[in-house]
């Protein structure tokens, strides 16, 4: 593997981070906006599951 100079080095580092795309305020405020919805329904999906899957354990341990 050929050897890079700290110079050589710096260079490329800059050049990748001229390739990054920042997003917008309007692009952060939407995905966070979409991350919190998601993040309730999810939680509401699975606290009635977790609550179906007790009542069913329940029930099934009150036939013993």
């Amino acid at each position: 593997m050929a050897k890079t100079t700290p110079g050589e080095f710096m260079r490329q580092v800059q050049a990748e981070a001229r390739k990054i795309h920042w997003p917008s305020r309007q692009e952060t405020v939407t995905t966070a906006i979409f991350v919190g919805i998601m993040t309730v329904l999810l939680a509401t999906f699975f606290l009635g599951i977790d609550a179906l899957f007790g009542w069913v354990v329940t029930s099934l341990l009150s036939l013993l």
